[in-house]
């Protein structure tokens, strides 16, 4: 046992992360509420309540305000951090945004009641984090810089460790090693934990998810290693494609060093809580079971669970699921010609719809995806690897490649955005709902406009309203 012996501290991911991975973030505002207080007794480092998909899905599915969300939960938990997962210069999109708009997306999270921002870039590309980092520190939030895992030729424990010094000396509050995929083998954990701690001064947290069915082990070396915070879900909400379950952890941990000193009582009641939950999505198919297994396959292809049911979601759309194989194999070929990106959103999405088209059509490339043309163009950052200047030609012809932090393009967006809403705002922060999701976002204001007077919604989303002349 390594002699860093302190107690461990958990976030609990169940209102964020544990619902996204097994639920498409479809818990609402109204079952999150009631545990919320008693969530805020326990004495975790922070609850994971925001960001991710969770924007996405208010909006788009439940009907709700994200940002009403977050209140409602800040009213509710007084004593314990609330975290949000930050993409970067994509915010909670899929691409990147102007300055202003993430400036401004950093200041609002923190006025609504998040203390903590966990700000990742899916190709490590520090240069993407810089804005929401320096916006972060402005408002006085705890900045948490992330240095996502992967595996590959070109990653390395030395890679990680350079990259967490860099984000450190940057001004990060703490580190994060997210493996999205669960990959991180137990051993590799200690050694990449052990590693950054002699490195770095910060503290470290470590998230993962149980997918490929070595979490908890992998989060036990890590402890002995001395990492600081892991990320766990309370049990109903935990295991498959979430993560290592809360309670067993705290038991474990019992007289040892590293004691979380919370109480396994309070978090039984918690988990009788989401327990009836967990049925509920069963049984209206919102849980599929599939996705409390474990997943070999995610080790054997090193490929997240979300992506390879994306894979064979594409492949039957087309009648090829028996191109399975073909298709797995393709993704580190697709991935090495790309730079070796780490496969988290959006990556992974664009490597694997690239490798399902290469083998389909019979021919590498014959078809390529804006997304993948994209990659090549540098429209996301700086990919891990240069790609290769013949392939690039291949894919984008003479076009150029942008070579700076790909935001330094974009003009500020803000002005322009509030004008174009300005009949629907209500709050300072719909501005920011739109500039992420514009069309879902107007539908959902013009339902709100249609609920407060007591009009009927589908008359307020018709394209084109008809006067007579």
């Amino acid at each position: 046992m390594s002699t860093n012996t302190k107690p461990v501290k958990i976030t609990e991911t169940a209102l964020r992360d544990a619902h996204q991975s097994l639920i498409a973030t479809r818990m609402t505002t109204e079952e999150i509420l009631p545990i919320v207080e008693k969530l805020d007794k326990v004495g975790y480092h922070s609850l994971e309540a925001w960001g991710g998909a969770t924007f996405d899905a208010c909006l788009r599915f439940l009907n709700e305000d994200p940002w009403e969300r977050l209140r409602k939960i800040r009213e509710q938990a007084k004593n314990t951090k609330l975290q949000m997962l930050f993409r970067g210069q994509n915010i909670l999109g899929y691409k990147n945004y102007a300055d202003d708009v993430v400036e401004y997306f950093v200041q609002k999270s923190l006025a609504n009641g998040i203390d903590i921002i966990r700000i990742f870039d899916a190709l490590n590309d520090v240069r993407n984090l810089e804005c929401a980092i320096k916006a972060c520190q402005k408002e006085k939030g705890h900045v948490q810089a992330v240095v996502c895992y992967t595996i590959s030729d070109v990653h390395t424990i030395d890679s990680f460790v350079k990259m967490a010094k860099e984000l450190e000396e940057r001004g990060a509050d703490s580190i994060c090693i997210k493996d999205m995929a669960g990959l991180l083998l137990p051993y590799v954990a200690y050694d990449l934990v052990k590693a950054m701690k002699e490195t770095v001064k910060i503290p470290i947290q470590l998230h993962t998810h149980y997918t490929s069915g070595v979490a908890s082990m992998t989060y036990l070396k890590a402890i002995e290693a001395g990492v600081d915070v892991v990320d766990c879900a309370i049990s109903p909400m935990a295991l498959g494609t979430s993560q290592p379950a809360t309670e067993p952890m705290v038991a474990s941990l019992q007289g040892t060093p590293y004691d979380t000193g919370l109480d396994l009582n309070l978090l039984s009641e918690i988990a009788d809580y989401f327990r009836p939950l967990r049925e509920k999505y069963l049984a209206n198919d919102l849980l599929n079971p599939k996705m409390l297994g474990v997943d070999i396959n995610t080790l054997l292809y090193q490929v997240p669970g979300g992506m390879l049911s994306n894979l064979v979601s594409q492949l039957k759309q087309q009648g090829k699921e028996d191109k399975l194989e073909e298709v797995l194999k393709e993704v580190p070929r697709v991935r090495a010609d790309l730079g070796y990106p780490p496969l988290v959103t959006p990556t992974s999405q664009i490597v694997g719809t690239q490798a399902v088209l290469n083998v389909i059509m019979g021919e590498r490339y014959k078809m390529v995806t804006k997304e993948t043309k994209g990659i090549v163009k540098g429209e996301y950052g700086k990919t891990p690897v240069a790609i290769d200047d013949e392939f690039a030609k291949k894919i984008i012809g003479d076009e150029p490649r942008i070579t700076c932090r790909p935001a330094d393009q974009i003009k500020p967006e803000l002005d322009a955005l509030r004008e174009n809403i300005k009949e629907y705002i209500e709050q300072d922060e719909d501005v920011l709902s739109y500039a992420l999701f514009d069309q879902v976002a107007v539908k959902f204001f013009k339902d709100r406009q249609a609920a407060k007077y007591g009009l009927d919604k589908d008359l307020l989303n018709m394209d084109e309203m008809t006067h007579p002349v």
